[in-house]
């Protein structure tokens, strides 16, 4: 499935989130020494609108999962490669690229790093009030984690 969305949009849709001032802090995605940070959320219309930074070390992942809303991303740094649930890739993301990932079940995704420097990644997350920012998955039969 081919993932894109222009740069401006994400920027502007990062920036009308943190006008919106700093949240607290939620669970941290994926495997050994991933860690994420929240940079901004609020609610309006019934969704919660959450501005993450996540890095991802060499050698790791975000763990298999799918989300109840729409996410936006920005690849600050390294190269996201993207899995889907055949165990393919639909998608390698260079620093300066965007991704959306749609929502749900049927989404089920995997990213990793697959290079020798950390990912940062900014990521708006658009989901309905209350939903958690991500539902693990059970490995789909890939080969990798």
């Amino acid at each position: 499935m081919r993932r894109n969305l222009l740069r401006s949009g994400a920027i502007a849709a990062a920036a009308v989130a943190l006008s919106f001032g700093v949240g607290t802090a939620s669970a941290t995605p994926g495997g050994p020494g991933v860690t994420a940070k929240v940079l901004s959320q609020t609610t309006f219309g019934g969704k919660d609108y959450i501005l993450r930074e996540i890095t991802v070390p060499p050698g790791q992942s975000t763990g298999w999962h799918y989300h109840d809303g729409t996410l936006y991303g920005f690849v600050q740094h390294g190269t996201l490669s993207h899995f889907d649930s055949d165990c393919e890739s639909d998608g390698v993301y260079k620093a300066g690229s965007t991704l959306t990932e749609p929502s749900g079940s049927q989404h089920v995704h995997i990213g990793r790093n697959l290079g020798t420097t950390d990912i940062v990644l900014d990521v708006l997350y658009v989901l309905p009030h209350g939903a958690p920012l991500s539902e693990d998955a059970p490995n789909p039969g890939c080969d990798f984690q």
